[in-house]
């Protein structure tokens, strides 16, 4: 049957570097050592004044088209899973495809949140699967969160950050190889938990609302600690169950930056080795629905990814939403 793998990768972070010091100055105290000891991180990247969204898929884009020796008119399709759009309407596909000159991309955006590459991943696998004029598809998960931080929240600006990743998939009929199985999950009673609330048809922004930081991400209420290590080994074993596949035999999980210890808990819950899940939090911060994919293009660049190995993406984000993949290079 009809699938899709995995032909070339990209990522992108702005190059304006913000290191831990520097919140310790904007917020009076030193977050320094608790980011640090707790999450590893020491810096992150956040956009300019003159970046966007779609900049930042630009860039990943345009390092994914190299790897493949590919031009952007090769692109029949092109989905972006992000939650932080540079408009609310139109989509920012429909913006990359024009800067990217995709000419003969159709495209469309989803949001799934920090869920959103696995999430874009399963849409589109199933689209390659039952669409035979989609040849090359490429996939980016995008965050431009820093636009929706209260700089004095120490909750959220120390933790989130910019960045861009992006894979190009093509068709194969090898059976075993590149996508396997996927499993979507949604826990909605969790969704005024944590997210931005104003700006759409429920809450449209008023200048009161942007002046009064009501427009930035809210953390509303605390998730229950276990909450995404047990939903993550569960999803885990689900895919490698749909697969055919076993557990012990997953290579690499390229799972979202947002938790260390939650990493590392699920991983143990596994019986997985904690270096099975590479992380990038240290230098990137939380990059959100573009988190998985930059983890996977530093493996992928540097040569950590062989082919025959199992992999899984996953992630969790705001609604809750879910999202995990099996892939077999």
């Amino acid at each position: 049957m009809r699938h899709a793998r995995i032909l070339a990768s990209g990522s992108y972070a702005p190059e304006r570097v913000l290191k831990n010091e520097w919140f310790n100055e904007l917020l009076g105290e030193d977050v320094d050592t608790w980011l640090r000891e707790n999450l590893t991180i020491k810096e992150r990247r956040w956009m300019t004044d003159e970046q966007t969204t779609s900049d930042l898929c630009v860039e990943a884009g345009n390092r994914a088209l190299e790897m493949a020796n590919l031009s952007p008119d090769d692109i029949d399709l092109l989905i972006i899973a992000t939650d932080t759009p540079d408009f609310i309407s139109p989509s920012t596909a429909s913006v990359v495809q024009n800067k990217m000159g995709m000419t003969n991309a159709t495209s469309f955006d989803t949001n799934t949140a920090c869920a959103g590459f696995p999430t874009a991943l399963t849409l589109a696998n199933s689209l390659i699967a039952a669409e035979e004029r989609y040849k090359k598809v490429m996939v980016m998960g995008a965050y431009g969160m820093s636009r929706f931080l209260n700089l004095q929240d120490k909750k959220t600006v120390t933790l989130f950050a910019d960045g861009a990743g992006a894979v190009i998939l093509e068709p194969t009929e090898e059976a075993g190889k590149g996508f396997l199985s996927s499993d979507l999950r949604t826990r909605g009673e969790y969704h005024k938990h944590m997210g931005i609330y104003t700006g759409a048809a429920a809450d449209p922004s008023t200048e009161k609302k942007v002046n009064e930081k009501q427009h930035c991400l809210q953390f509303v209420e605390k998730f229950p600690k276990e909450l995404n290590p047990k939903m993550w080994s569960d999803m885990i074993r689900t895919v490698c169950e749909r697969s055919g596949e076993d557990v012990s035999d997953v290579k690499h999980v390229f799972i979202t930056q947002i938790n260390i210890n939650q990493i590392w808990e699920t991983l143990d819950i596994l019986g997985l080795p904690h270096d099975t899940a590479p992380t990038i939090m240290d230098r990137y911060g939380y990059t959100g629905s573009a988190a998985i994919p930059m983890v996977f293009d530093e493996s992928y660049r540097n040569n950590d990814v062989s082919e025959g190995d199992l992999a899984v993406f996953i992630g969790s984000g705001g609604g809750l939403h879910f999202g995990a993949c099996a892939y077999r290079f």
